[in-house]
């Protein structure tokens, strides 16, 4: 079959012929519908200090999809041979005490599909069977390859209440554009989205009009922000930039009492001021990470019934994976939303 595999430690990757995967008694095999690029399989790509750190070569990469089973493991019980899944990345090993006191997204032994175990942006791929969400058989592939970063947002904005509540998302990228989503369709008001790159804010305030869109490098977001929250700031920042300045302009948003969700990834340290960021205002920090499995999901679940938003509004590219260099490329550009690949 073909498969995208970091080859070597460098810039790059190479479509290649390699086996069909084997299938374990607890995995199941899965045809490849839609895989989404992540930030991540830029990071693997583009070979960064993250990548060296954690990718063993060769490796085939990719994570966000959509599939159909083709085989099930003689342990699986819960998919069989025709079910359309998406896949949960987190693999649990379900022995130690974060898995058995409901926490299975934070494992102490967590290993992540596409990084510790080989990946999806092939034509075929075998994942752990506790990784398979089943969908509904009219599921759109391409909506089931979204519902992986979507649980991201969806995790980080709902670490605390929402409805009816003063909200900002900081970073406008695939995720973030998600989390403004979800948090319209809830009721957030006001509700705030801000990006430095005009691309990406533009398409929030097209897929999102009911957020007030800002640009933080233009001056005077923070004013903006105070004079339509009656001088408090928000009650909920949301921060999913990953970026230094962004986590700084997310705590200086939120109001005295509020909720700052930490969900970007960051890859130098942050200062903050922790007496007037923190402690003065009494704010609740929360770091999230992942989905939770599987609450997050039952809750996507409820939101894409509901009808209210469409998350294929942040497609903007699609490529056959023979031009993933393409595809990578223009990922990293910040110059698209969701791109996929289809095998």
């Amino acid at each position: 079959m073909k498969a995208l595999q970091k080859t070597r430690p460098e810039k790059g990757a190479e479509l290649v012929d390699i086996p069909e995967p084997e299938v374990g008694p607890d995995d199941v095999l899965v045809k490849v519908k839609a895989a989404a690029i992540c930030g991540t399989d830029v990071h693997i790509y583009n070979w960064n200090a993250w990548a060296q750190q954690r990718i063993k070569i060769p490796m085939t990469f990719g994570h966000e999809f959509c599939g159909e089973v083709i085989q099930a493991g003689e342990h699986v019980s819960h998919v069989q041979p025709g079910d359309l899944i998406a896949g949960e990345t987190h693999i649990p090993c379900g022995q130690c005490s974060q898995c058995q006191t409901g926490n299975q997204h934070r494992c102490e032994r967590m290993a992540i599909i596409g990084v510790h175990t080989e990946g999806v942006f092939s034509e075929l791929a075998s994942i752990p069977a506790v990784c398979a969400w089943k969908l509904d058989p009219e599921t759109d592939p391409e909506l089931g390859a979204l519902l992986e970063p979507m649980g991201v947002a969806t995790h980080g904005l709902l670490a605390g209440p929402i409805d009816g509540r003063s909200v900002a998302i900081v970073g406008c990228g695939p995720i973030g554009i998600f989390g403004a989503q979800v948090a319209s369709s809830l009721g957030a008001h006001p509700l705030f989205v801000l990006d430095i790159n005009p691309y990406r804010l533009e398409m929030a305030k097209r897929i999102v009009p009911q957020a007030v869109a800002l640009n933080p490098a233009e001056g005077k977001a923070r004013e903006a922000v105070r004079a339509a929250t009656h001088g408090r700031g928000v009650e909920v920042s949301v921060e999913l930039s990953g970026s230094v300045p962004g986590t700084r302009l997310a705590f200086d948003l939120v109001a005295l009492g509020g909720r700052v969700s930490l969900v970007g990834l960051t890859g130098e340290p942050v200062t903050l001021n922790s007496c007037d960021d923190i402690i003065y205002k009494e704010a609740t920090v929360v770091g999230t990470t992942g989905r939770l499995m599987w609450k997050t999901w039952w809750q996507m679940d409820g939101f894409l019934a509901s009808g209210r938003f469409d998350p294929r509004e942040v497609i903007t590219h699609r490529f056959a994976l023979a031009d993933y260099a393409e595809a990578l490329e223009l990922a990293g550009s910040g110059g698209a939303g969701k791109i996929l690949l289809l095998p």
